[in-house]
């Protein structure tokens, strides 16, 4: 049986010297989608970013295991690498930073190759068609319509884990 893709076992975390999650489990399977859902102030957010590693939660105990290997002591930075992001519904966007570059950027370090923006166009292209988007996607800038859709397309184009938050 291969190993879950995503598995936390009894995973305790504290902010500023607060318990704030206490005893978690979960366990997420290649190719499986979960909903994890609540009112606010449950947790949800919390949870995404004590999986993606944010520097301001600290895992008190448990286990944060991506195929099989712990990744509780590691940064964001190399979750990411790893490909594990949290991308929010709602992303805020940077002035002067085309979303084609922001794409182009994300995906050439998570494959540790700089991608040329032609081939990031071409890998765009595919999984648009994948994903059944028209062609009034703006490599140039997003509309605030298109927000999501970047965040899934995210998602999409990292191919193995992610987490799509709700802004706060």
């Amino acid at each position: 049986m291969p190993k879950p893709l995503l598995e936390l076992r009894n995973v305790h975390a504290e902010a500023e010297g607060s318990q704030i999650l206490r005893g978690v489990d979960l366990v997420v399977n290649e190719g499986e989608v979960h909903a994890l859902m609540g009112p606010n102030g449950a947790g949800k957010s919390t949870l995404a970013s004590v999986v993606m590693g944010h520097p301001g939660y600290r895992v008190t105990s448990g286990e944060i295991l991506l195929r099989g290997e712990d990744i509780s002591s590691w940064s964001a930075d190399t979750r990411a690498r790893a490909g594990i992001f949290l991308a929010f519904q709602y992303p805020e966007e940077i002035p002067g930073v085309p979303v084609i570059q922001f794409l182009r950027q994300a995906l050439s370090a998570r494959k540790g190759i700089d991608l040329s923006v032609l081939e990031l166009r071409l890998s765009i292209m595919e999984w648009m068609k994948r994903l059944g988007m028209g062609a009034a996607f703006e490599p140039a800038g997003v509309k605030p319509s298109w927000t999501v859709t970047v965040s899934i397309f995210r998602v999409q184009i990292n191919k193995e884990s992610g987490a799509l938050d709700a802004p706060r």
